[in-house]
């Protein structure tokens, strides 16, 4: 039985075709090593989403990667691996024995339209006085009603058909949604 010995990074890609490669990047540095390669004309592509997140009341979008501390380089024949592993932001090339890992075009294209998806996916709109909505927790589940008016960024006063009534209900906002 033969072992495999353990052989150092190569320094230079022995393939003739550009293949892709995954990268995992030091935390909390992915975009910046996304930067400096794309600064080195390293072809980099990562994966990224937006995210609503809230802050003291408010709502905003943030751009967070889809696959956090990690990201792909399409690398050719004449560009060399020490280039990638000294980027600013970068850890390592993923590698098994020594050997960066090829990621297949077909899983990387494929990532690629699932994040073109994800994308363009538009941000929910804003609820508006008028608007219908669907209660979706609570005692009055299901049922739909007219939004009257928000309460700050994080409740909604609502007028609901109730025992022959409008009757008028403040929930979270996080508790309905668009009918």
């Amino acid at each position: 039985m033969n072992a495999v010995p353990n052989k150092p990074m190569e320094a230079v890609i022995t393939h003739k075709q550009p293949a892709w490669y995954l990268v995992q990047c030091k935390p909390r540095d992915g975009f910046r090593a996304a930067e400096h390669l794309a600064n080195q004309h390293i072809e980099t592509f990562h994966p990224t989403h937006s995210v609503s997140r809230r802050r003291a009341g408010r709502q905003y979008w943030q751009t967070e990667s889809l696959f956090p501390h990690y990201l792909f380089v399409r690398l050719s024949s004449d560009q060399s691996f020490a280039k990638i592993n000294s980027t600013r932001g970068v850890a390592r090339l993923v590698n098994c024995h020594g050997r960066p890992l090829v990621v297949s075009d077909a899983i990387v294209a494929s990532v690629i339209k699932q994040c073109q998806a994800l994308n363009s996916e538009t941000p929910e709109p804003e609820l508006k006085a008028g608007s219908l909505v669907t209660i979706t927790e609570g005692c009055f589940k299901h049922l739909q009603a007219i939004v009257q008016m928000t309460r700050g960024e994080d409740r909604v006063v609502l007028l609901l058909q109730l025992l022959s009534k409008e009757q008028q209900l403040e929930l979270p906002i996080k508790a309905v949604q668009f009918a």
